[in-house]
């Protein structure tokens, strides 16, 4: 593990994503949680379901070399061969014995944020799963999740890290700012409208979630299952 301290304030992250599969639901929360964090929150470019593939997401990261890449989709760990499981890009599938190929170490990414489910679950073969491969490929510090999350409850937790993310230097501290904000019932969906701690503003939701009028995000289902992996700076 790297251990020495970069700052990542005043960068510019890689945001990728897809909303849209042909085997799998929808993530309608996607779209938002790109757009939110690359232009409101942060400063980045975003790439959506089409422009989300192998491909661009190893040129972007050569043309330019983003200290942050958020990856906004679906993921799955399965026991077997590490090459089972994956992380859905928008034609293919991105496997675990992938990761070393995506030339994330030079020069480090500073930090992976992996909007998916199970991105931190492994076995002996395979420790932490797709965190601890990226940090064993040179990330310096990765944010995933131990479970199977919430669309909407992930879309909270993102942007209400991304509002911390600039105004304290610790990552594990800035998780655990977001995990106590939401705790304290500070993120939530109030008629169609997700809310946040701070001033970051109000972010308006798609019809496929203002539906849901009110939904408060207190319970640890939403947030206790997101992880550091890597150096906590």
């Amino acid at each position: 593990m790297d251990s020495h301290y970069n700052s990542v304030h005043n960068t510019t992250l890689l945001a990728m994503g897809a909303s849209e599969f042909t085997e799998q639901a929808p993530l309608s929360a996607v779209p938002v949680e790109l757009e939110t964090i690359s232009q409101n929150l942060w400063q980045g470019n975003m790439f959506l379901n089409e422009e989300f593939t192998l491909k661009n997401l190893i040129n972007q990261r050569q043309n330019y070399p983003y200290p942050i890449i958020h990856l906004a989709t679906h993921a799955q760990f399965n026991s077997g061969n590490i090459s089972n499981s994956y992380i859905q890009l928008w034609d293919e599938k991105l496997r675990l014995n992938q990761v070393r190929k995506l030339g994330w170490s030079q020069p480090p990414v500073e930090l992976l944020v992996l909007s998916a489910c199970q991105t931190a679950v492994g076995n002996k073969e395979a420790e932490l799963g797709f965190a601890g491969f990226a940090v064993a490929t040179g990330v310096k510090s990765v944010l995933a999740s131990l479970w199977l999350v919430s669309d909407e409850g992930t879309l909270g937790l993102m942007t209400e890290f991304y509002s911390h993310l600039g105004n304290t230097n610790i990552k594990a501290e800035v998780l655990r700012q977001t995990q106590l904000a939401m705790l304290k019932g500070k993120v939530a969906i109030k008629d169609g409208i997700l809310r946040g701690s701070g001033s970051r503003g109000e972010v308006s939701l798609p019809p496929e979630l203002a539906h849901q009028k009110n939904q408060n995000f207190s319970h640890p289902y939403y947030w206790a299952g997101f992880t550091m992996v890597g150096s906590p700076w």
